[in-house]
């Protein structure tokens, strides 16, 4: 990260410890059509964009009492030559998604319903789905498996 910015909300979500397997398996972007590579280290989640290879975002995981897993830190990458945040609202959506969609091969309506309201006022459906592919991407089933090692 060129200019890594603390993120002042993270996601409130707590990932079960089979979630938090998964996610520590990552993902290999196998085509153009994917956007993200991610793996995990100790703690950390690190997601890069797969054209580029900049790392956007990287996410500090703890225990949380009572089982799962909880972002407790993370930070986004503020360079706009590498990135464009349309709010930390958005940043944290996007954080949430990525990791829901891309890791966990989830529908995840409701937070593409939020992505889609915080990047817009006025932008209409086909152009909101259009953001979303751009952000998210395609998930093949072969990478789906396939852990990301560094």
């Amino acid at each position: 990260m060129l200019a890594p910015r603390p993120m002042p909300d993270v996601p409130g979500r707590v990932w079960s410890e089979s979630e938090w397997q998964r996610i520590q398996l990552g993902y290999r972007a196998a085509s153009m059509d994917e956007k993200w590579t991610i793996y995990a280290e100790d703690d950390r989640l690190f997601l890069h964009r797969s054209w580029t290879g900049y790392l956007m975002y990287e996410a500090t995981f703890a225990k949380v009492d009572g089982g799962g897993w909880r972002i407790t830190s993370a930070l986004v990458e503020s360079d706009p030559e590498r990135y464009r945040s349309a709010s930390a609202d958005y940043d944290r959506i996007t954080l949430e998604l990525v990791i829901s969609a891309v890791l966990l091969d989830e529908r995840a309506e409701d937070l593409r319903t939020r992505m889609a309201a915080a990047l817009r006022t006025d932008m209409s459906s086909t152009a909101a789905a259009a953001a979303q592919h751009s952000v998210l991407g395609v998930r093949t089933p072969q990478t789906a498996t396939r852990p990301h090692h560094p």
